[in-house]
């Protein structure tokens, strides 16, 4: 078999270690089911393979158990049966097989041909893991990570990610770049979160590359670098992966670390979206109702806001309410309108709480209700929101949906006008002539409260 004082022949290989084999050598056995499973010297035959194993094994022939674990694991020769995979790899493990005793964690943990035991599981994982297995090590960790088998132990995790991530396991060098890149406010930790991201980037993990352009995007653990979040956002990308690809859009667009090119931000993005990115739908229909990068199409922007609208994005809810409610003369859309303007104002969206309210001042869509107007506006002006603000005075001024307040209605205006607001300085001066200096002072204590609580107290 291995040209040694006579020509590499395969076939002469088989041809002896069979006499030692049906004379009951396990070494021979063991050597003769190998030929067969892969095909040397023999045309390949996975039930001759599993015989020869069987008789190895049963002599406890070590690595024949091993193998004829393998083959009931993946039903090669024999019918799939993880039990009996599980029974050889008990035998191989105890004897110190490495590989059998990390199989056999991944057995128990998740209950293939055995109850699942997380106890166990660790136990084999723990066997393996000191005799230097870096799948076992980052299976270890990974359990003292989550809590499982074990009280969670995020010191004892690293030690074990950092033994398989020194050996190139990626996905440990990806896990503790992790676990280092969230101590946030510890400038070490940043810089060796970024050590592991670029080693695991560098095999290929695209995780990583995501996690990696990130902390060159923001300049965290390393210099700000456009150029080089563009490098590691596009390698995430092109394998697949949404968020880097949604970010790769973003830098197209503003010209980040690449030339501005809406063309290319708009392929990005559409392939993140098509994922179902809620934050590239957005930005897609952003793209086709302004016409950046494609030919400006209301009706493919309404798809793309409408999927991320009903994944809860509340900017992508507020624009479907204003490409509904610019429908005049159509009942139906006023009343989609509404629908969408409140999804966004109950997540805090203050413009889509403005136009809800207004909606209701309306009557457009509902059922005017003076009421429901200014408790929205109420939400929005608490925000800041200076429209709001001005409506809120003037509902205030007149008594409409609430009591008339004269006080009220000057503390709103007032607000409005310190940002600049027209309207609200007309109507403000107006009302100063109609008000006491007693009132005009009461109301400009309120204004100052509420704005220096940042409208947290304006009552």
């Amino acid at each position: 078999a291995n040209g040694r004082g006579v020509p590499e022949n395969y076939a002469e290989a088989v041809k002896w270690h069979r006499k030692a084999a049906e004379q009951g050598d396990a070494a021979s056995q063991f050597i003769l089911g190998v030929m067969y499973d892969i095909g040397d010297g023999v045309p390949e035959n996975d039930a001759e393979a599993v015989k020869w194993y069987r008789m190895a094994a049963e002599q406890g022939h070590a690595d024949a158990q091993f193998n004829l674990g393998i083959m009931y694991a993946s039903g090669e020769g024999v019918p799939e049966n993880d039990a009996e995979a599980v029974k050889w790899y008990i035998k191989t493990a105890e004897q110190g097989n490495v590989a059998a005793m990390s199989i056999l964690g991944d057995k128990y943990l998740n209950g293939y041909g055995i109850p699942k035991n997380e106890e166990i599981a660790l136990m084999w994982y723990t066997f393996a893991a000191e005799q230097g297995d870096p799948s076992a090590q980052y299976n270890l960790a990974l359990m003292y990570a989550n809590g499982e088998g074990v009280l969670a132990n995020e010191q004892t995790a690293v030690i074990w990610y950092t033994r398989a991530a020194e050996q190139g396991d990626k996905e440990a060098q990806l896990n503790l770049g992790t676990i280092y890149a969230n101590r946030e406010g510890d400038p070490e930790s940043a810089k060796t979160a970024v050590i592991w991201y670029t080693m695991a980037a560098e095999q290929g993990s695209a995780l990583a590359q995501y996690y990696l352009g990130r902390k060159y995007d923001l300049g965290k653990g390393v210099p700000e670098n456009d150029a080089e979040a563009v490098k590691w956002y596009r390698m995430a990308a092109e394998q697949g992966n949404a968020d880097a690809q949604f970010n790769l859009g973003n830098m197209y667009a503003n010209g980040r670390g690449v030339p501005e090119n809406y063309a290319e931000a708009v392929k990005w993005h559409r392939k993140a979206a098509e994922q179902g990115d809620p934050s590239a739908q957005y930005n897609l229909a952003l793209m086709y109702a302004n016409g950046e990068g494609v030919l400006a199409n209301e009706q493919t922007a309404v798809i793309w806001y409408t999927r991320a609208a009903e994944q809860g994005d509340k900017e992508a809810q507020l624009n479907l309410g204003t490409i509904y409610a610019n429908r005049e003369g159509d009942p139906e859309s006023a009343k989609t309108a509404v629908i969408w303007y409140t999804m966004a104002a109950e997540q805090g969206s203050a413009l889509a709480q403005a136009n809800l309210a207004f909606m209701y001042a309306n009557g457009e869509g509902v059922p005017e209700n003076d009421a429901e107007a200014v408790k929205w506006y109420r939400k929005a002006a608490d925000q800041g929101y200076v429209k709001a603000q001005t409506n809120l005075g003037r509902l205030y001024a007149i008594g409409k949906g609430l009591p008339e307040n004269t006080i009220r209605a000057y503390v709103w205006w007032s607000l409005a006008k310190e940002q600049g607001e027209e309207t609200a300085k007309r109507n403000l001066a107006i009302l100063k002539t109609q008000m006491t200096e007693q009132q005009i002072a009461q109301g400009q204590a309120l204004a100052i409260q509420c704005y220096e609580s940042d409208y947290k107290d304006c009552d």
